[in-house]
């Protein structure tokens, strides 16, 4: 397996890049869904919700938090997750962006 090639591409594609991956995998767009419908959640609580085992929620949990797509509080033994508005307008910006643009090129194709 190769390394992906990120030289050369404009840091904010590249980020961008990362972050959209982060949200390639059903469990994570699942995850998000979950948070955005509750302003908070306790790990337990998706444990509930998804059909994964908690070490795999977990997981999924800690990609998006290495994206920044989420962010966590400990309480107690608990730590709470929410979606970081910051980042997801970010990437309501790009998307937004890349539909603009589609928009205005319905000649192709």
């Amino acid at each position: 397996m190769g390394i992906t090639k990120t030289e050369g591409f404009e840091t904010r594609v590249t980020r961008m890049a990362e972050i959209l991956k982060a949200l390639g995998h059903p469990a994570r767009l699942s995850i998000m869904e979950h948070l955005a419908k509750s302003p908070s959640c306790i790990c337990n609580n998706l444990v509930e919700e998804l059909p994964l085992a908690q070490p795999t929620i977990s997981r999924h949990l800690s990609e998006l938090k290495k994206v920044g797509l989420i962010q966590g509080t400990t309480e107690g033994k608990n730590v709470c997750y929410c979606i970081n508005d910051e980042i997801w307008s970010l990437v309501k910006e790009a998307i937004g962006e890349i539909s603009q643009t589609l928009l205005f090129n319905k000649d192709c194709c």
